[in-house]
Parts: C-alpha cells; structure tokens; sequence
C-alpha cells in the first residue's frame, strides 16, 4: 500500500493570518504520506523565496523536499513541489509549462517506491474555467509524449467549483478522478477543490480530507489524501494495449 496526499498550504499562513512553516511541517507528519504535492509553497512577490525550505524541511521531518525553483531562493515551480518520504527514490523530475494568462505549471517525479515504480504529478489549475480546461489537456498531452509510461498520480487543487464537467471531463476520459472530499474553506469545508486523479491501473483502497484541528489552522486548505495499490494485472493489459 502506498499513501499519497496533496495540500495547498497557501505560503504556510495560516487562518490566523501567521506564517508558521513549522506548523505546516507538523500537519505533513500528521497526515504520514508517503509522497506529498505541496501547492503555494512559494512566496508570490519579491524574490519568490520560498515558506519551507528543503533544509527545514529535511530538519524538521522525515520528508525531502524536491527543488523545481528555477530562482536561488525558491523551491517550488510556479509554486508546486513534491515531498517524498526518506527510503523512497527519485528516479526522474521534470516541470510541465501550462497555458495560462497568469502563470502557471506542474511538476513531476517519477519514484521507486518499495518494489513499484510510480509517477506523480503535482498541480494548481486557474481560476478561469477555459484556462482550466486548456491546462488539464495540456497536462495529458505532455505525458502522452514521455518515452515511458507509469502508473501516475495527478493530485493538486484544481480550483474547480463544479462536481464534475469543466477541467474533470478531460481527466475522466481515461483516468479515475478521486473527490476525497470538500477542503476548501478550511474553517467551513463545502468545496471539492482537491483532488486526486489516477491512471486506470491503480486501485484506489481509501481516500479522504485531513480535519484536524491543525489542519484547520495551517491553511485555507485541508489536505487531501490517498490509500493506493498498483494492479499488475490492469498495469499489463495497459502495457499491452
């Protein structure tokens, strides 16, 4: 079983309007993933820097941080990075450019995991639904591309206000799109922003949105989480197709 988890910590502040880096650190040890997309991890002016840094990060958790940044000070890639336990291996890491009016992008590591090789993908869509579709597709077509196909994970908040439609279309064609639950507003969850889209040959065992009381201070967002196996038979039959 491999658990994956994704969360908006919105720059590391808090409800309470603190930014707290340690706190988000503390939430991630709470919700024990193996492999985590970090959304926002970034600070959005100046020098980009960003809230947690891989240091902090390696210090303060049993966690290493991906560094996508692009900028000395930065971490994450348009503001996304991914967090892998220790014992796991990065195998390969690239950034994905995304069509947008504002910018825009998603990252991906590609991990060994015990005796499975899995990709995961880590995003935040737009605010505009036709920017939102158009990244979705862009997504799928970049890893059309790639010269080895994986059992993937495309987790993040995809800002989408509709249950199904828009950005959710696109992946539903030939992926499995996970609501786990509404985590958006922390302080009063209704909305299914977070989501986690899987290939067809991975069997979703549980999934579902960290509440606790942490959690509900670090962000605006909860985090979102994911239970999965790798069914080999299905993984064969895709392989073959």
């Amino acid at each position: 079983m491999i658990s994956v988890a994704s969360y908006n910590i919105r720059k590391s502040v808090g409800t309470d309007w603190r930014r707290d880096p340690g706190r988000i650190l503390d939430i991630i040890s709470e919700i024990d993933a193996d492999i985590i997309a970090l959304q926002e991890v970034d600070r959005r002016f100046g020098s980009r820097a960003a809230s947690l840094s891989p240091e902090m990060v390696a210090e303060r958790s049993d966690y290493f941080a991906i560094s996508f940044g692009v900028r000395e000070q930065s971490l994450g890639w348009h503001g996304n990075t991914i967090l892998y336990r220790q014992g796991i291996e990065v195998l390969d890491t690239k950034t994905l450019t995304l069509p947008a009016l504002e910018p825009r992008g998603a990252v991906l590591g590609d991990f060994q995991v015990g005796n499975e090789r899995l990709r995961v993908i880590g995003l935040h869509l737009g605010l505009v639904d036709l920017w939102r579709r158009r990244q979705a597709q862009s997504v799928l077509n970049q890893l059309d591309i790639l010269d080895e196909t994986l059992p993937t994970i495309i987790m993040g908040d995809l800002n989408q206000w509709t249950t199904e439609g828009g950005c959710l279309a696109h992946f539903a064609e030939n992926h499995q799109v996970i609501a786990p639950g509404p985590s958006f507003h922390s302080s009063r969850p209704v909305l299914n922003f977070d989501r986690i889209i899987t290939t067809m040959d991975i069997d979703v065992a549980a999934s579902g949105v960290h509440m606790s009381d942490l959690a509900r201070k670090g962000s605006d967002h909860l985090p979102v989480w994911a239970r999965i196996r790798i069914n080999a038979e299905a993984r064969e039959i895709a392989q073959s197709a």
